[in-house]
């Protein structure tokens, strides 16, 4: 629900933002998520916890495309990249903070609501310091407030205050690659989270030196070669899961899988084939000795859970256990490592840089949008697909699609390091589209003296 808000609010965003300014757009963004956060530490149901959901989407999809229009903007074309990167940084920074935040509270008195309640804090802060900053010079400029948007020091502004389904889904990739407990998950998460943080670092400091079409090209290589380790990887782990014992099975009377109970041929199954089992779902209970010796295949509950955890064995509901679990998680550090400096932040910095001023809002809001909604149809889909045809299959099916936006970044995507704004839209007047390729159209001069 907050990904469908954020749809809504990216498209609404953009017409805001070149109807009332980017600073207007930015403070109501903050009210949004502000209100949205309280719904959610307050709600007495899940409706009202949906609705509060809901307010938070908006509040991002409205602010992901404004934040870094604004910054772009209102800033040196120098240091442009640096500064949208900066606010990339502090995104996945807080994406970093809010892991440490909901494993400190694990623990804690309503453990939940302090989870969602607390991000209403940043919101708060960012909406007062917004109060103490200029509008966009540009965007007044094009509403003929010439003498306010020169009034604005444009040198000396701060900068306000991605991915997303390995980031939502990453203690899920953590406990599939064969790590049963959600509290090591978790921790597990966390790593990966700080290194989706120090790339956007490492992004602040190549995003204008290195250029951003190469950034591109080498984040794109890289997650190409990740996907296809991790795709091996659980082809690895799915394909040599412990075996499933009648013996060890038989030892926890009363609470055998009824699908394995039914089936003549048990020496077949293997603890893939026990989780795959839905009438109704069923767990791997881990050999005591060895997590990787045959195990027990049964009913998934709690009781069943507290009663193989007594025993000093392992439960797994996602994944099973592996020997290659440890490769999963290399394969995982190094998608992150590669996507966040370049994929991460740089499509957020050439669409602030690339569309005509009096479109920019309306553009930006398009492609906010456009991001949104792939962002909620991998969400959605990601654990059909691994229930589907497998996680190996899943992230084949990632890096394929990773090839073609590898493809089309080397034939469309212009470089505009360095550029002012106004420069990047003069350059883009002057090509032209053929044979899926950027030309630059001949000067009237140059038609005359070929003539």
């Amino acid at each position: 629900m907050a990904v469908a808000g954020a749809i809504i609010g990216a498209a609404v965003g953009g017409w805001m933002n070149d109807r009332y300014g980017r600073r207007s757009a930015i403070l109501i963004a903050d009210f949004l998520f502000f209100i949205g956060a309280v719904i959610m530490a307050s709600a007495p149901n899940p409706a009202a916890l949906i609705i509060g959901r809901v307010f938070v989407g908006l509040g991002v999809g409205m602010a992901s495309m404004t934040a870094p229009l604004y910054i772009s903007e209102a800033s040196p074309a120098k240091i442009r990249g640096a500064l949208v990167s900066t606010n990339g940084f502090l995104i996945t920074g807080g994406q970093f903070l809010s892991y440490l935040i909901n494993l400190a509270f694990t623990k804690a008195p309503g453990t939940w609501r302090w989870m969602l309640g607390v991000a209403g804090i940043p919101a708060l802060l960012q909406f007062i310091f917004m109060l103490l900053l200029p509008e966009s010079p540009r965007w007044l400029y094009r509403k003929g407030r010439e003498e306010e948007a020169k009034a604005i020091p444009t040198e000396n502004l701060p900068c306000p205050r991605g991915i997303n389904t390995v980031m939502y889904y990453s203690p899920t990739i953590v406990q599939l690659a064969g790590f049963a407990s959600n509290q090591t998950a978790l921790l597990l998460s966390l790593v990966t989270a700080g290194l989706n943080a120090c790339g956007s670092i490492v992004s602040i400091y190549f995003i204008d030196r290195t250029g951003r079409k190469k950034l591109l090209i080498i984040s794109l290589l890289g997650v190409i070669i990740s996907l296809g380790l991790l795709s091996a990887v659980f082809h690895e782990t799915t394909s040599h899961s412990p075996m499933v014992s009648l013996v060890e099975t038989s030892h926890f009377s009363n609470t055998t899988c009824p699908d394995y109970s039914a089936t003549a041929k048990t020496e077949r199954w293997d603890c893939m084939k026990c989780l795959k089992a839905s009438s109704p779902d069923c767990g791997f209970c881990a050999s005591p000795s060895n997590k990787l010796f045959p195990g027990a295949c049964l009913v998934s509950n709690d009781d069943v859970k507290k009663s193989c955890h007594k025993e000093g064995r392992e439960w797994y509901t996602r994944g099973c256990p592996s020997k290659y679990g440890w490769l999963a998680l290399i394969g995982l550090a190094l998608y992150i490592i590669f996507f966040s400096p370049g994929m991460g932040t740089v499509p957020w910095i050439v669409n602030s840089e690339i569309y005509p001023l009096r479109f920019r809002g309306v553009c930006g809001g398009i492609a906010a949008t456009a991001n949104w909604i792939s962002n909620l149809i991998v969400a959605q889909s990601f654990l059909s697909l691994t229930q589907a045809i497998g996680t190996s299959w899943t992230f084949l099916i990632f890096g394929v699609i990773s090839v073609i936006a590898l493809i089309f970044v080397l034939v469309y995507v212009p470089e505009t390091k360095g550029l002012p704004i106004e420069e990047v839209e003069k350059m883009l007047e002057l090509r032209a589209f053929h044979y899926k390729f950027w030309e630059a159209r001949p000067k009237p001069s140059e038609k005359g003296s070929a003539a």
